[in-house]
């Protein structure tokens, strides 16, 4: 007979768990026969003694088959089901273009997203800008959606994943979220839980993002690779920049208009252009619809100049509750802040360097954001026309306009912008978004 706490022990002690002792565990998390005080010392051991990669495909396993695991099989879809998840940053609005232009392409992407917590945004937060679109839908109708409009991108249902529900909760008050085969398992389950046969992963590192050194974004990048491809998902990873915004805006009504005027084909800021694509292509490869990475490129590009993939996210939208006019008239919809200030710097010059962290944190002040999962969203507020890195700013260019509910707090959101941005008199080398591939 299996104990929780000879199961802790054992990781204590370091030694490899087997899959059956973790299966053992991840049942009594779903049930609550291992209390919270076992679950929180189990984290613990996990976080100093680790998983090697034998245990974290069998943790990843367990959690995915804690709830119902999806098949689209009964569908008959005609294209590979596919998805992409990031690791998240300030301004990364790549989902909300990326699911149309890929469904576009011939593949199904049922998108599980999360929303914002701390300084980074959720993208659910930014589809709850569009009136009526329905985040938790019934999965008849997520289901529905995915085959007809090629993707759905909604929340985590009741049914997928349960035991990383909790398990995470426990993590998040007991200081062990920062462990690489758990934070592995937690994305991860939920993703294989969706049915998908193929997944890129955005692993962002920088001011912004979570992995802020380069060596904790390689290190996470491989474990999704390796505990993906070993849970029979082929995967890949790409490590993007997150020195800097991501685009020119960052909020939740202004990043889903800056995304749709994306779709539309208009003027669009290069790194969120260029992240988007090479996502897109990483995906179109591993779904087998392109060859390689620049013939994947070639097919996202068309797919965005034609139309097609505005009209998927349209179809999306409409499937989902939201508006039909949603592409011709998105300022009707998105509703705009009552306060839009400019604000400039303290001295001019080009931008060296940007805390980015605290511009996300900016935003969350404004009230785009929450620092608690129960927080309310005022979703009209945030950041348009961000200035990028070695860009000038001065009296005639802002750093950003601040779009507040009230005077005072768009005066409180520029004191912070003026602290997170560093100048230089010369402009300063910028390096791509994409910097590394793990495949």
């Amino acid at each position: 007979m299996m104990l929780p706490q000879e199961i802790i022990r054992k990781k204590r002690d370091q030694q490899r768990l087997t899959p059956a002792e973790i299966e053992f565990f991840v049942a009594g998390i779903s049930s609550g026969a291992v209390s919270e005080g076992q679950v929180a010392a189990f984290a613990m051991a996990v976080f100093f003694r680790g998983m090697d990669m034998t245990e974290r495909v069998a943790l990843t396993r367990a959690m995915m088959n804690s709830g119902i695991v999806l098949d689209w099989a009964a569908l008959k879809l005609d294209g590979p089901v596919v998805d992409k998840h990031s690791t998240g940053g300030v301004g990364d609005k790549t989902s909300l273009i990326l699911g149309p232009i890929v469904a576009a392409c011939g593949c199904y992407v049922p998108m599980i997203s999360g929303r914002g917590l701390g300084h980074t945004g959720g993208t659910l937060d930014k589809f709850d800008a569009i009136p009526g679109y329905q985040t938790a839908p019934d999965l008849d109708t997520f289901r529905r959606v995915v085959k007809e409009a090629g993707c759905a991108i909604i929340g985590q249902t009741a049914d997928l994943a349960p035991a990383d529900r909790r398990f995470y909760a426990i993590r998040d008050v007991t200081a062990t979220v920062e462990s690489v085969p758990l934070i592995t398992a937690s994305i991860l389950s939920k993703k294989l839980a969706a049915g998908l046969q193929g997944l890129v992963m955005d692993v962002k590192t920088g001011s912004g993002a979570f992995a802020a050194e380069m060596e904790m974004a390689r290190e996470l990048a491989d474990s999704i690779v390796q505990v993906s491809n070993g849970a029979g998902v082929k995967t890949s990873a790409l490590i993007t920049d997150m020195n800097q915004v991501l685009g020119r805006t960052a909020g939740n009504a202004v990043e889903m208009l800056e995304s749709i005027r994306c779709l539309k084909g208009e003027a669009t800021e290069p790194r969120l252009l260029d992240c988007t694509l090479a996502l897109s292509a990483e995906l179109l490869v591993i779904g087998g619809k392109a060859n390689d990475a620049r013939e994947g490129r070639r097919l996202a590009e068309r797919a965005l100049e034609s139309g097609r993939a505005a009209e998927h996210f349209r179809r999306m939208v409409v499937g989902l509750g939201g508006p039909a006019d949603i592409l011709d008239h998105p300022e009707r919809h998105l509703v705009a802040a009552p306060v839009i200030k400019p604000c400039f710097p303290d001295e001019p010059g080009h931008v060296r360097s940007m805390d980015t962290r605290a511009i996300g944190m900016a935003v969350v002040a404004l009230g785009g954001g929450r620092t608690r999962p129960t927080d309310g969203i005022d979703h009209r507020v945030g950041l348009t026309d961000i200035v990028g890195l070695g860009e000038a700013i001065g009296p005639e260019h802002p750093i950003a306009m601040v779009h507040a509910a009230s005077e005072d707090a768009a005066d409180a959101a520029m004191k912070v912008l003026r602290r997170a941005i560093r100048v230089t008199g010369q402009a300063t080398r910028i390096g791509p978004v994409v910097i590394e591939e793990l495949r």
